[in-house]
């Protein structure tokens, strides 16, 4: 999935963490919902201004930066 379009990153907003399309809603509050049991309806239910699309793209930027992080490790060794 090409979420870039729907993560974004503002300096300014929420110190600059990983976004949902400029809202202040980041990656990681989703991420946590998830972890802590909420199921994508809820989530959905919940933030009435996020879409299925939006949780499949935090799910999708957090395996990519988990990728990326274990390219950097495998550099260094």
């Amino acid at each position: 999935m090409d979420y870039q379009d729907i993560i974004t990153i503002e300096p300014g907003k929420r110190s600059g963490k990983p976004c949902i399309r400029g809202m202040r809603i980041t990656v990681y509050d989703i991420l946590e919902y998830l972890a802590g049991g909420m199921t994508q309806a809820e989530i959905l239910e919940d933030f009435s201004e996020l879409t299925a699309e939006d949780i499949k793209a935090c799910l999708a930027f957090a395996a990519d930066r988990e990728k990326k992080l274990k390219e950097s490790i495998l550099i260094l060794t």
